[in-house]
């Protein structure tokens, strides 16, 4: 039996993934009280329930002493036998922003002194001690309804619950850094494939850039290297209870070398580990 802890910003997600949930076959709470964490706790651990998953929301609609003992009470759970997974949802807070103004919904912070964009960043702050204790972040920012469905899916699925799931994500840093990345390398300085006009508007999924790139000395060092370090270190993370790991890998514009080389390690990694996948975010 699990209890899965769905938390997040107002407007990340959090309802599309608790539905996911429950589509799988969990017994799912919406907004449930921190303060009651434990008492459900203590249901589940007597298997009367016959439920075999249960997930339930903690967010910023709960009160707010309930949700300044959250971090503590969740601590306490995960401190019993009973398997506990928290997912953390997010976006940029200029994304929000325009979620929010678009579908007209009053954020729960909102007050007649406090205006949308204050909530959503005061909100920022009120769960951050939930954000650091997450088994799993994911940032919905430049994500749709259908991509984040995905990426839940082959995340929290395609995995048996002993093995490690390994995203490696593809970025531009002109459209800023992932918030749910554990890793981050920075590949900017290698060969840029976009001075070259014949691949300016291919992508390194295109067996022109790929050749490229696979002719550049300084490419394939680097690619040494990241996977020098990924074969030492990813077990060390898996053996501290890491249960998601995700390797995101930035050039300028995110078309060409971090997709190249997110490919590269994704398909060289996929027969080590059962459960890799490979995204780009900003060919998405």
């Amino acid at each position: 039996m699990k209890l899965t802890i769905i938390s997040g910003r107002s407007g990340s997600g959090k309802s599309t993934v608790l539905h996911i949930l429950e589509d799988r076959g969990y017994y799912c709470i919406d907004n449930l009280p921190a303060s009651l964490l434990p008492a459900l706790a203590d249901r589940i651990s007597s298997d009367e329930t016959g439920i075999p998953n249960i997930a339930v929301s903690i967010d910023a609609r709960n009160i707010s002493a309930d949700l300044q003992q959250a971090p503590e009470i969740i601590s306490e759970l995960q401190a019993r036998e009973l398997a506990t997974e928290i997912i953390f949802l997010d976006a940029n807070s200029q994304t929000l922003l325009k979620r929010f103004s678009e579908s007209r919904r009053k954020h729960p912070l909102s007050t007649e002194t406090v205006d949308l964009r204050e909530a959503i960043d005061n909100e920022s702050d009120l769960l951050e001690p939930i954000s650091v204790m997450a088994n799993l972040v994911i940032d919905t920012s430049n994500m749709s309804l259908h991509q984040l469905r995905d990426l839940v899916k082959t995340r929290l699925f395609e995995r048996s619950d002993t093995s490690m799931a390994l995203l490696f994500q593809s970025f531009g840093f002109k459209n800023g850094v992932p918030v749910d990345a554990d890793l981050v390398y920075d590949v900017r300085c290698l060969p840029n494939p976009y001075w070259d006009t014949s691949l300016r508007s291919l992508t390194g999924l295109d067996t022109a850039v790929v050749e490229f790139l696979n002719s550049q000395e300084e490419v394939q060092e680097m690619y040494n290297d990241i996977r020098a370090f990924l074969q030492k270190w990813l077990h060390k993370f898996e053996g501290n209870n890491r249960s998601y790991i995700t390797v995101a890998l930035g050039c300028t514009g995110g078309q060409h070398r971090s997709v190249y080389l997110g490919e590269k390690l994704g398909n060289f990694f996929s027969q080590e580990i059962k459960n890799v996948q490979i995204r780009h975010r900003d060919l998405d």
